[in-house]
C-alpha cells in the first residue's frame, strides 16, 4: 500500500492525528484544505492519485448537535458532507474508508452487532446513522463502528486524570456500559483492513476486554494513575436532572468484535490501552 495514495480528510482531530501518525506520507486536509460541506469544492478537488479516503472528518459534539445551530451543522459535516464524497469516490474508484458510531443505535441490546437495524436517539446520532447510509452506497467501502474514542486532546481520560491530580471524587455514571476505544486501536483496524483487503462492509472496532461502566473506567483510571480518589455511581437521569440541551444518550454501547476478528484482527483489552495510554500521557 502506497502511502502517497492516501487521502486522510479531518487531519486535525484525534483520529486524525493518529493516521497522520502511522502514513506520515499521506495527503491530509482539515476543513481549510478541502471543505467536505461544500459540494463545488469537493467535486473541483484534485483527485488524481488517491486510491484510499479515509473519512476521519465528524461533527462530534452530542450535546451541540441538540442546538438549532448544532442540528446543522451535524446533518452538514456527518451527513451532507459524506454524500458529497461518495460521488468521486465512485467515479473515480477510490476505496472509502468511513468512521461510524454506537449512537446510531438506541442502546436496548446488551451487545450491538453489524446487522442491527439503525435506531438513533440523539440528532447526532441520527445525522451519522444517514452518513452511514450514504457511505454505504459506495461499492469499496469500509465502515468502522467505534464507540468512547480517547485519542490525542480533550477527552473523558484527560478529564478524570485533572480531576484525580486534584483530589477531588466524582460523581460519574454508572448505567451506560461499553469499551474504550483508542485511536490507536482504530488507526490499527483501518490498516489491517485495507493491507488485508478485507471484504468490504461494516465492521466494529473498540478495544476488547470486558465492558465497563464510566464510573467502573473512572476507578481504573485512579488505579493505573496512582490516585486514591473515591469514585461515586450515578445515573444518567441523576446526572443530567435539572441540565437543559443534553441529548439521549445509549445506555448499552457494547459492540460484537466477532466480524472483524474473523478477518485475523487481534483487539487489543482496553485495560491494557488505557495503561499505555495513561504512561505515555504522564
Amino acid at each position: 500500500m502506497n502511502q502517497s495514495e492516501i487521502l486522510i480528510i479531518g487531519s486535525n482531530g484525534q483520529l486524525g492525528k493518529a493516521l497522520q501518525a502511522k502514513y506520515p506520507d499521506a495527503r491530509a486536509v482539515d476543513s481549510d484544505g478541502l471543505d467536505i460541506t461544500d459540494k463545488q469544492a469537493v467535486d473541483a478537488f484534485d483527485w488524481s492519485g488517491t486510491k484510499i479516503v479515509i473519512n476521519a472528518a465528524a461533527y462530534t459534539s452530542v450535546d451541540g448537535a441538540e442546538t438549532p445551530e448544532g442540528r446543522l451543522s451535524a446533518w452538514r459535516v456527518n451527513a451532507e458532507a459524506v454524500g458529497n464524497l461518495t460521488h468521486p469516490v465512485w467515479r473515480n474508484n477510490i476505496r472509502l474508508v468511513h468512521i461510524s458510531t454506537d449512537y446510531v443505535f438506541d442502546g436496548t441490546q446488551e451487545e450491538h452487532n453489524e446487522s442491527e437495524d439503525l435506531s438513533p436517539l440523539s440528532v447526532y446520532g441520527a445525522s451519522k446513522a444517514a452518513g452511514d447510509l450514504l457511505a454505504s452506497q459506495v461499492d469499496s467501502h469500509y465502515i468502522l463502528r467505534t464507540s468512547w474514542v480517547i485519542g490525542k486532546g480533550k477527552n473523558f481520560v484527560q478529564t478524570m486524570l485533572g480531576l484525580g491530580e486534584k483530589g477531588i471524587n466524582p460523581s460519574v455514571v454508572s448505567d451506560q456500559i461499553g469499551r474504550l476505544t483508542f485511536t490507536s486501536e482504530l488507526v490499527k483496524a483501518i490498516d489491517h483492513l485495507l493491507t488485508t483487503k478485507a471484504p468490504f462492509g461494516t465492521y466494529n472496532v473498540t478495544n476488547s476486554g470486558d465492558s465497563a461502566s464510566w464510573a467502573d473506567i473512572t476507578r481504573e483510571i485512579f488505579k493505573i494513575a496512582g490516585y486514591e480518589n473515591s469514585v461515586t455511581d450515578t445515573s444518567t437521569e441523576e446526572y443530567y436532572r435539572g441540565k437543559e440541551g443534553v441529548a439521549p444518550r445509549p445506555l448499552q454501547s457494547t459492540l460484537s468484535l466477532d466480524k472483524i476478528g474473523s478477518t485475523g484482527f487481534i483487539s487489543t483489552d482496553w485495560k491494557t490501552g488505557l495503561k499505555n495510554y495513561i504512561e505515555e500521557e504522564k
